[in-house]
């Protein structure tokens, strides 16, 4: 009788623990205060993309507004409480904004340690003085003389192009992208070969120690011609990054198409919980995009986030 009863409590206890831990959302960390970009409708878009799904608890940790603001000494993130931060700070207008060195270590320490790091669109703009930034990303917007690039030949082979040669990163007009997988990937997992993806701002010659890094995907540039990474993962000590050139979100644009696109809210998703965890179980809507045409929300269906 004792032994049964044992049983029922053990099966009841697991069946708990296991109940808590699919319950149990996925802790994200948006960092924002200062861009060329629109970042404040940015963190609300990419923060009500995730909340929508029920999967995600997002919270903002937005910085002083200017260099001289006296409270960035105050200022302090805490990247360790989080699954995953997402990186959307921008200083490539005034490069004087920066984070403290304690807070740049922190974040080296926590991806090092295991976390995950999400590199928003125009994030990879930033800090062209924090080497372990450039590492952590592996490409970014960088000049000409900085790092390597990396484009793809006729046959999809990656081509390593060195410092001083080509150019800088750069990007042309926006344009409804041809959205090509390279590598399958948990993230990528059960995307069509090929997809489009409206409104989209490819860089061109992004640069730096292109390490420990594999290109998910890429597009052709609808000026050059040229075939370039769209969005890439790094290994950095035991932690996991994410960049990726979509997400742009000009000054005054409210939900636009290319964050009404389900191609882009599927990666922002997916992603994220591959940050988080290794893995990936969001299942892709019935309506994402095709190799021949776009999906996108209705201006009026804007994600409303599960509480």
């Amino acid at each position: 009788m004792f032994k049964l009863k044992f049983s029922y409590l053990l099966v009841f206890m697991l069946a708990f623990v296991f109940h808590a831990q699919a319950q149990r959302k996925i802790n994200v960390l948006i960092v924002d205060g200062f861009s060329n970009h629109d970042w404040k409708e940015t963190t609300k878009e990419t923060k009500d993309i995730l909340e929508e799904t029920g999967r995600f608890k997002v919270a903002i940790s937005a910085t002083p507004p200017t260099a001289e603001d006296t409270a960035w000494q105050y200022w302090n993130p805490h990247f360790k409480d989080y699954d995953v931060v997402i990186q959307n700070t921008n200083n490539i207008k005034n490069s004087n904004i920066k984070w403290p060195r304690n807070i740049e270590a922190e974040l080296e320490a926590y991806v090092k340690a295991g976390g995950g790091l999400y590199i928003l669109h125009s994030a990879n703009n930033s800090f062209a003085h924090w080497k372990e930034y450039d590492k952590m990303m592996g490409l970014g917007w960088r000049s000409k003389e900085t790092g390597y690039a990396i484009e793809l030949d006729s046959l999809n082979k990656l081509v390593r192009i060195p410092p001083g040669q080509g150019s800088g990163t750069n990007h042309g007009k926006r344009f409804d992208a041809r959205i090509s997988i390279l590598n399958r990937h948990p993230i990528n997992k059960g995307f069509p070969a090929e997809w489009i993806t409206p409104s989209m701002e490819l860089y061109t010659h992004a640069r730096g120690p292109a390490e420990n890094l594999t290109v998910l995907s890429y597009a052709m540039d609808s000026a050059t011609k040229r075939k370039w990474p769209v969005e890439w993962v790094v290994n950095y000590g035991k932690g996991r990054v994410y960049v990726s050139s979509m997400g742009h979100l000009w000054k005054d644009e409210v939900y636009p198409i290319s964050y009404r696109c389900v191609g882009f809210q599927s990666l922002i998703i997916r992603a994220t919980e591959w940050l988080a965890t290794g893995k990936t179980s969001y299942l892709l809507p019935e309506n994402f995009p095709t190799d021949h045409s776009v999906s996108v929300r209705s201006e009026t269906d804007y994600p409303k986030p599960k509480h």
